[in-house]
């Protein structure tokens, strides 16, 4: 039974943003965890030799012209090497061992995150982001942090994820929601997740399964750039914000951020 970590990193040609933030989770969960497998999966043509596997896109690439390529992002169950997947998303930094995960986690075929915290650590309860997950009375999907197992019910939810996307203008016919809402990879997994039963896809006791949402309203922050006003640390073993050390996985929301990063820990 093979068990993995895989990153999804999409740029266009002329951008190298979310590769850049993948090599930083990489190399931070290599940090804490030397014996874990991680892999990439991406449109990249360079990459770092430090990657136990490099994937294509099974499907390839079904947002060519766009940034905004989620729609990909069910890939992911064809493209992973392994038995068992933690799928995470590439703006993070894990601070500290998660093999514990592992064992609670095969309980289920699929268990997406359904917690997270503020800068302090604390499980945040704020509802600002959240406006058509509660008006639709879907569960409180987060899939920047993602377990699966190969099997039929994984197959199953990651074919639900593609429909959603496929045909996002019909379930906007059934969901509450304005006419320009967008599709995005939580609202996918969300629907997903109800469709199958939250019974079988998540798993909201287990609230270490969670990230650090550097987002401006969850941290009381006055602007979304958080690293413009609060004060911050990059340490060799972890990144403390206002002082206080992130004690799980950090989802730093600023893309910029994996620059500060790396130039402190990794070159």
């Amino acid at each position: 039974m093979t068990r993995g970590f895989v990153i999804v990193s999409q740029d266009m040609p002329e951008k190298n943003t979310y590769y850049k933030c993948s090599e930083v989770l990489m190399h931070s969960i290599k940090a804490v965890m030397p014996d874990a497998s991680v892999s990439l999966i991406t449109n990249n043509e360079h990459v770092s030799p430090a990657w136990d596997h490099v994937i294509k896109f099974p499907h390839g690439d079904l947002a060519p012209d766009s940034d905004w390529k989620l729609i990909n992002d069910w890939q992911v169950y064809d493209a992973s090497p392994y038995d068992e997947t933690i799928k995470l998303e590439a703006d993070m930094y894990i601070p500290k061992n998660i093999d514990y995960w592992w064992d609670i986690l095969a309980q289920q075929d699929v268990v997406v995150s359904t917690t997270i915290r503020n800068f302090k650590n604390e499980i945040s309860k704020v509802r600002g982001y959240r406006r058509f997950i509660d008006d639709n009375n879907l569960p409180d999907a987060y899939n920047a942090i993602t377990y699966f197992k190969k099997s039929d019910t994984a197959k199953q939810f990651f074919e639900i994820v593609r429909d959603v996307f496929e045909n996002w203008e019909s379930y906007k016919n059934i969901l509450k929601c304005v006419s320009s809402e967008i599709a995005t990879t939580d609202w996918a997994y969300a629907i997903a997740c109800h469709i199958i039963g939250v019974e079988k896809t998540t798993m909201p006791a287990f609230t270490d399964m969670s990230m650090i949402h550097m987002k401006q309203y969850i941290n009381g922050n006055p602007t979304e750039n958080w690293t413009d006003t609060f004060i911050y640390e990059i340490l060799p073993d972890h990144i403390r914000v206002q002082t206080v050390p992130q004690l799980y996985p950090f989802h730093y929301h600023i893309k910029g951020f994996s620059d500060k990063i790396y130039g402190s820990l990794y070159v």
